[in-house]
């Protein structure tokens, strides 16, 4: 049986999401799984230019399809998550047919800024390529070369203008559930606090905050 590959996004401003984020990965899951961590440092042939963004994942996402050497498929998610089901699940919802497949969230914020200050701006398909189910292979991603991704704009990129509109396959709302912008959802399979992290004192009293909470003290917990 082939691992999952799966990369989650990495900052050291926020490191504590990572681990969290993994270990509710690992401890769900019913089969062997391979952790990615996007950190900027580890990234061959990529060096970070843009001048905006709230963490250091948010231009990397897109490297995955170079990273997997365009071949197979694998999930991207940021760390601010906590998986609350069976990854594979989400894995078995691949479509052979889309280059991507994403949660289409329509909404609007309400809240002018999030986590350390940054501008928590609306704009079309927020937060779809926060979760991505990525078909490698798909002729469509190939060109998402590190020389691309650091030459296009945060709007080009996480809009999936590279991309026709019938190759964004969609995945169910419950793949990535905004705690913090939806409420609370006892069906939920993976939590996303994209206004901030519970970890951050201004956002521990966040919808179902007490879910990352728990996962936190599991990933410490020794003994």
């Amino acid at each position: 049986m082939a691992d999952m590959d799966i990369f989650v996004g990495y900052d050291p401003v926020e490191a504590a999401a990572f681990h969290v984020c993994v270990n509710s990965i690992i401890r769900h899951s019913s089969v062997p799984v391979t952790i990615h961590p996007l950190a900027l440092n580890t990234l061959p042939g990529y060096s970070e230019e843009h001048g905006d963004g709230s963490n250091e994942f948010i231009y990397s996402r897109f490297l995955v399809p170079y990273l997997m050497s365009w071949t197979g498929r694998a999930l991207y998610i940021d760390g601010d998550m906590v998986v609350t089901d069976d990854i594979a699940k989400l894995f078995a919802l691949a479509d052979t047919y889309k280059a991507v497949q994403v949660v289409k969230h329509d909404y609007k914020t309400t809240a002018e800024k999030k986590y350390l200050g940054s501008k928590n701006e609306n704009y079309p398909r927020k937060n779809w390529s926060s979760v991505i189910l990525w078909n490698c292979n798909h002729f469509a991603n190939r060109g998402l070369t590190p020389e691309y991704v650091q030459e296009s704009t945060g709007k080009h990129l996480h809009r999936f203008a590279w991309l026709e509109d019938d190759q964004i396959g969609e995945l169910p709302a419950e793949w990535n559930w905004l705690a913090d912008e939806y409420g609370r959802n006892g069906e939920a399979k993976l939590l996303h606090w994209t206004l901030g992290l519970p970890g951050f004192r201004e956002y521990e009293t966040s919808p179902m905050a007490e879910e990352w909470f728990a996962e936190l003290a599991l990933t410490v917990r020794c003994g």
